[in-house]
């Protein structure tokens, strides 16, 4: 095999290649002889195929599979002696000309070929027992509890039904025909949706022209859909709903106390509590888990600054941008909207896709260093809890996974990801500081 290296430029590298006509032959020969023992052929006896009319028949098949099999190991051959770290599967150029194809597959010619390698960066990791995070804290008091049952019990209270014109508070059972311009929509149109008046659960507007409706009246209610609603070919347009009342109830008193308690399964009005302050205390531990990381990760960043392979920068854009136009569509915005263009905007989403291949390359890199592992048990809880997710098809999800390597691996990639954050964590001078609800779910731009 003789190797040539003709492009040595940041990441990337390229080799010409030359494997020997008699070299692909001989173990063409090697295959063909290993061959005879297995094949039937009329006229001969199990084991009596000469290798020569074995080539004959299958000689060019065989020789295919010889030429896949010895490129795949003279590119690993390349990668292993000059110390590789793959970024990408190595990129081969076979030749293209017909008849340079078919002269190596008679045996007649060398055969030569390319082969495009791009390799992760030699990483230098930074001090970490320097970086200095600050975690927020905020304690789960009385009055968050109290509002949260609240809002339970608001959602759990009986309604019966009245007599009169509906008021803020009613529920209104209506049925509803939408038109835009005239003309009837896909989905503009309902029958018997309960409407809690004041709950801000539909389009903005249309529940206020609700208040003072009688059971059997229809009205005509006119709208105009949110930019950013869901459904793109909706946003920003008015429209205008036929609707009709078929029944108003007004909301009866709920006392908030043990028998309520029980009628959502709990053993008393104080487990409830308990179990809400529980859930609230989780929620905000994750809002202080995100800002501690982020804090983490700017830290790293700051210590690490390298070239990234090309090829991953690129795919990791792609999916980024890839999000950024259906958001954009489904917001029914545009780039002017946000105060940008779309170049600007790509030259951003640029950057943030290499930081996000730098930080994974850099996690990667001290997990590695640090023997950080993710166990078979892990990934099994976290397959367990994404069934969860979907009740009735556990079993469906469950396969999925099972069979399914590149799923599997989308799982093990974030537990990984956060045992790693965990050990930087334990190295990092980590001090607490209380906030409020407003700085804790404060929204920070979206980088990793």
């Amino acid at each position: 095999m003789q190797v040539t290296e003709t492009l040595a430029e940041g990441l990337k590298r390229e080799y010409r290649v030359v494997l020997p006509a008699a070299e692909l032959d001989a173990k063409a020969n090697a295959r063909l002889a290993e061959l005879k023992d297995r094949v039937k052929i009329n006229g001969f006896r199990p084991g009596k195929v000469p290798v020569a009319h074995l080539k004959r028949l299958y000689g060019k098949s065989v020789l295919a599979e010889v030429i896949d099999q010895a490129v795949n190991e003279a590119n690993g051959q390349i990668v292993e002696e000059r110390g590789f770290k793959l970024a990408m599967q190595p990129k081969v150029e076979l030749p293209q000309d017909e008849n340079a194809v078919k002269e190596v597959i008679e045996g007649k010619a060398d055969l030569a070929y390319t082969v495009g390698i791009e390799v992760l960066p030699a990483i230098a990791l930074g001090d970490f027992k320097s970086i200095a995070v600050e975690k927020p804290v905020l304690a789960v008091t009385d009055a968050e509890v109290d509002e949260a049952v609240q809002r339970i019990a608001d959602g759990n209270r009986p309604f019966a039904p009245k007599d009169g014109k509906a008021e803020n508070g009613d529920r209104v059972t209506v049925s509803f025909v939408g038109t835009m311009d005239g003309e009837k929509f896909e989905g503009g149109s309902a029958e018997d949706i309960p409407v809690v008046l004041g709950s801000n659960s539909f389009i903005p507007g249309f529940e206020e022209q609700l208040v003072g409706l009688a059971a059997g009246e229809t009205r005509t209610v006119n709208v105009t859909f949110p930019t950013n609603y869901a459904a793109a070919q909706l946003a920003g347009k008015e429209a205008s709903f036929e609707v009709t009342a078929k029944t108003i109830e007004a909301p009866g008193e709920l006392a908030i106390d043990d028998e309520f308690a029980k009628t959502l399964g709990m053993e008393s009005l104080e487990k409830l509590k308990e179990q809400v302050k529980s859930r609230i205390a989780q929620e905000h531990n994750a809002a202080s888990r995100a800002k501690v990381k982020r804090t983490l990760l700017d830290a790293i960043d700051a210590q690490h600054q390298f070239e990234v392979p090309p090829t991953l920068a690129a795919q990791e854009f792609d999916g980024i941008w890839g999000s950024v136009q259906q958001e954009m569509t489904a917001q029914n915005k545009t780039f002017e909207d946000e105060g940008t263009t779309e170049e600007a905007a790509r030259e951003d989403y640029r950057k943030i896709a290499e930081r996000r291949v730098r930080l994974g390359l850099v996690l990667a890199e001290i997990g590695e260093k640090n023997n950080i592992q993710v166990s078979d048990d892990e990934v099994t809880r976290a397959v367990v809890e994404r069934a969860r997710q979907f009740p009735g098809q556990e079993q469906q999800v469950w396969e999925f996974y099972r069979s399914n390597p590149q799923a599997l691996a989308s799982l093990r990639a974030p537990i990984f990801e956060e045992k790693v954050i965990d050990y930087l964590l334990e190295l990092a001078k980590v001090t607490e500081k209380p906030v409020t609800r407003e700085e804790l779910y404060a929204e920070d731009d979206a980088k990793a």
